[in-house]
């Protein structure tokens, strides 16, 4: 019994260990993230850019069309870092 209670114990610490290390990853320092994405380091994100290494291009296109809010067709340090608005009833 006291077994089974070492191993319940040791397997919500690598949960909670776990989700810390996911946390971490998801606030990553947005000018890193810029700078690199930035391939040919002009200050600035086209969508190609934005999009490399993306799991879904549509949604990468969508998401690009929602931070171009001058819609010049780039992403600037502000406008990639601006964090998106929440839908309202949501």
């Amino acid at each position: 019994m006291k077994s089974i209670a070492t191993l319940l114990a040791l397997l919500a610490f690598a949960g909670i260990a776990l989700d810390a290390s996911a946390q971490e990853k998801k606030k990553q320092d947005p000018e890193k993230v810029f700078a690199k994405k930035d391939a040919n380091g002009d200050g600035k994100l086209s969508k190609e850019e934005f999009a490399k290494g993306a799991k879904d291009a549509a949604m990468a296109e969508k998401a690009f069309g929602a931070k171009d809010k001058d819609k010049d067709g780039s992403l600037s340090k502000e406008e990639f870092a601006a964090a998106p608005k929440k839908k309202k009833g949501a």
